[in-house]
């Protein structure tokens, strides 16, 4: 460990995030049952949202699972009427996901309960420490990204 940080310190630190991450994932998992899709499912919508028109493998590749995995995955979600498989204009054998507006909506919906229920742990904090948790997570992030 870094010398200069306490071990007490970092010990917390861990904890916190642990348990912070933990009631959020759960959360997570409410909200996404509210919207009747899974977490692998609305990940893959996620992917394909940011990177449009990927290839069943680009996409188990991103998502590191198995090509069978999330050919099973998709079938499920195209039932649901998320996403769709089209034929690529340059190669008909190449086959890519779009996602339907169904999957925006999803997207949009399950997105904007997340941020209501981190607007509501936030709630009665000053402007400031909700400045310091956005630059401290922010930094955070960056610093793991490294």
């Amino acid at each position: 460990m870094n010398s200069n940080i306490s071990d007490n310190r970092v010990v917390g630190i861990e904890e916190n995030f642990r348990r912070a991450s933990w009631k959020i994932k759960l959360k997570g998992r409410e909200i996404l049952g509210d919207f009747d899709i899974t977490p692998p499912q609305f990940n893959a919508l996620l992917t394909l949202n940011k990177e449009e028109n990927l290839t069943i493998g680009e996409l188990s590749s991103k998502m590191y699972l198995a090509c069978s995995t999330v050919t099973d995955l998709l079938d499920r979600m195209e039932r649901n009427e998320l996403v769709v498989r089209v034929k690529d204009e340059k190669d008909r054998r190449v086959v890519r996901i779009k996602v339907l507006k169904k999957g925006h909506i999803v997207i949009e919906g399950v997105l904007e309960n997340r941020r209501k229920y981190i607007s509501e742990i936030l709630a009665g904090l000053s402007e400031d420490m909700i400045d310091s948790v956005y630059e401290v997570m922010e930094m955070l992030n960056e610093k793991m990204s490294l």
